[in-house]
């Protein structure tokens, strides 16, 4: 079906703004570390990336995966926060950080996810997967078959604490993937990453991410080190109602790990912002209708648009609707009449259905029958 363009220039409720002037801003900085990504995290838009799909280590990167299943299942009443969980020989064995329980005891599963999230405990880690599949190799395959269906496509886990192994590896884009599912799926259990410190059998541990205690604005989210690894951060951090995912794998101490993730965060919050365009459900347009028993549908979007776009770039973008040349009832709520699409400075930004917002009814016989004479004389008089 034909679509008639709706120029932004003539639509001033959809019109942002024409022809004006490109934003500039900086080429973001260049880190000392392997790999690293700057992400919004409502957008997703990738803001800063280099290497991001070389695969390499995770170390205790590891933990978010497991941190995140244990939230799934506790949300699905599989398991709860309450459960008791019996600690086992090879969990209360393993090397590393600890978060020193004993073996033979119980531990409250809620005080185990604070010693992975917060002391990067590789002994709660083993005592959660087994809690939660039975053994640590029957946990893995839950871990993996998580981040496929998240779309970690270059992640492979031997293991739930990220302990070094062969094959056991990851990239900074799936780390930023696995972290933004993190925060926006379970939030009631991301406020666990921003707390500082953890007490747990007479031994208090601070977390080891150190933005926590130097940036206000920092809530999140885990470290890792191995010698292989180096030094590894995901961070987020939230200003002026928008949401930043760092990713800095490959630094070479602690103190470097935080300084070049603050780095990327100072770059994100100073040259972007995330603005809501359109809100779900919202009339922006109506439109003649056809046959119907009201003459006009109102048009929408089905989905939020939000944007992360450079600062001061608002001014800069255009927004058109593309709507069907002939519109025909019987419409129901949601039926695609046409596309909306934004661009800035010539680049496609968005491109989506334009949506009925309401049904509309078929009309009786005879005002079809007026509708029908219209629509013949229109299409010869052009």
């Amino acid at each position: 079906m034909m679509r008639k363009l709706f120029s932004a220039t003539v639509l001033m409720l959809l019109t942002l703004a024409v022809q004006a002037q490109q934003v500039i801003i900086p080429a973001p900085p260049s880190l000392a570390a392997t790999a690293y990504l700057l992400m919004d995290a409502d957008t997703g838009t990738i803001l800063v990336e280099h290497e991001a799909d070389m695969v390499l280590p995770p170390a205790s990167l590891t933990k978010m995966m497991t941190s995140y299943i244990v939230s799934e299942e506790i949300e699905q009443g599989r398991i709860s926060e309450d459960d008791m969980v019996n600690i086992s020989v090879k969990a209360w064995r393993k090397g590393g950080s600890k978060m020193f329980v004993r073996e033979g005891t119980q531990v409250r599963l809620e005080d185990l996810k604070r010693g992975v999230i917060i002391q990067s405990g590789n002994d709660a880690s083993i005592a959660l997967a087994e809690h939660v599949a039975g053994s640590e190799e029957g946990f893995v395959d839950i871990m993996n078959q998580t981040a496929a269906k998240l779309g970690m496509t270059n992640t492979h886990f031997e293991n739930s604490t990220g302990w070094p192994a062969e094959g056991h590896l990851t990239t900074a884009r799936d780390m930023a993937i696995l972290a933004r599912a993190v925060i926006k799926d379970h939030p009631d259990h991301y406020a666990m990453y921003s707390e500082k410190y953890f007490s747990y059998n007479g031994i208090n541990q601070a977390n080891r991410n150190r933005l926590l205690f130097r940036d206000e604005t920092v809530d999140g989210l885990k470290t890792g080190h191995t010698e292989e690894a180096g030094y590894c951060l995901v961070a987020s951090a939230v200003r002026r109602d928008m949401r930043l995912i760092s990713v800095v794998m490959g630094t070479r101490s602690e103190d470097a790990r935080a300084a070049e993730t603050e780095k990327l965060l100072a770059y994100g919050f100073r040259y972007y912002q995330t603005q809501s365009i359109y809100d779900a459900g919202d009339e922006l347009q109506r439109n003649r209708v056809w046959y119907g028993q009201q003459e006009e549908v109102v048009l929408g979007v089905a989905d939020d648009i939000r944007l992360t776009i450079p600062r001061g770039a608002e001014d800069a973008l255009e927004a058109q609707m593309h709507i069907d040349e002939t519109i025909k009832a019987p419409i129901a709520a949601g039926d695609e009449l046409g596309n909306l699409t934004i661009d800035l400075n010539g680049e496609r930004l968005v491109d989506v259905p334009l949506v009925a917002l309401e049904p509309v009814e078929e009309a009786g016989f005879f005002q079809r029958l007026i509708d029908a004479i219209k629509l013949f004389f229109l299409k010869i008089f052009g």
